[in-house]
């Protein structure tokens, strides 16, 4: 009888142990407690495409310079997922110097820190009573020659812009951060770790917002007094997946868990 119990035991306690490695190669060791995630996903109103079945020539027709996108399935970037978790980030690129930057509308402020002390000290969930120029966290501002290693391990999206090429923007940041509304050239968003909930509007249409409110205060606060008609475009993507915008679209973005992220800038 006690044989059986203590069988069980064990089989309850590896269970246990299995399923904490398989959470925690599903976010690369970013793990987000789950009372500090104010952000959550949305409606997805976004058209979807498998890049199986999306040639380079329908995303010009279509996507290119009309509306944006999210595509699954792209590229096959598990290796840059490998070198893109905690561990890893911390174990090979902790002394290097990242850029942080507020996260509100023109980011003017900036503070340079090692991405160690980042990580273990500035780094945190966003609140709803800080202010994006309160707020620092890495989204970008990226010294290529400096991580020039990670970049070459990173397969970007396989569609072109004619007579354009791309730039990468890397960050880590944790739940409910973001940027608010702001535009600017093409581009191409990648979750490496996490979820990422996009808003967007076309060129013609500006949002209303408060340059110095985080992302997660206007879902709050302002979000749900849109009328339907003022309503954004919008998806969340998740781990591997692609969201491409056009020249000049407005976007804000809110980090929903600890994430990973790469965009590819366009111009």
């Amino acid at each position: 009888m006690y044989d059986v119990w203590y069988l069980l035991l064990v089989h309850i306690i590896l269970t246990l142990i299995v399923c904490s490695i398989c959470v925690s190669l599903e976010n690369g060791g970013w793990a987000t407690d789950e009372a500090s995630i104010l952000a959550f996903e949305g409606p997805c109103n976004i058209e979807i495409r498998d890049a199986s079945q999306l040639s380079q020539e329908e995303f010009i027709k279509r996507y290119a310079h009309q509306s944006p996108v999210v595509i699954k399935g792209a590229t096959d970037n598990r290796e840059f997922h490998q070198i893109c978790s905690k561990d890893e980030m911390i174990r090979n690129y902790g002394t290097k110097k990242i850029r942080l930057s507020s996260a509100n509308t023109y980011s003017y402020e900036k503070r340079d820190v090692s991405l160690k002390y980042y990580i273990e000290n500035v780094m945190q969930p966003q609140t709803l009573t800080m202010l994006g120029n309160e707020t620092f966290y890495w989204f970008g501002d990226n010294n290529y020659t400096e991580w020039e290693d990670v970049f070459n391990r990173y397969k970007p999206p396989p569609y072109k812009l004619p007579l354009m090429t791309g730039a990468y923007s890397f960050g880590v940041a944790d739940a409910g951060t973001g940027v608010p509304f702001h535009f600017h050239g093409p581009g191409f968003g990648e979750v490496i770790f996490g979820r990422k909930r996009w808003f967007l509007y076309p060129p013609e249409k500006t949002p209303l917002f408060h340059p110095n409110r985080t992302t997660l205060q206007w879902l709050y606060e302002d979000y749900p007094n849109l009328h339907p008609d003022d309503k954004p475009i919008e998806c969340t993507i998740s781990q591997g997946e692609i969201i491409y915008f056009p020249d000049r679209w407005w976007h804000a973005t809110l980090n929903i868990d600890a994430s990973v992220f790469i965009s590819t800038f366009l111009g």
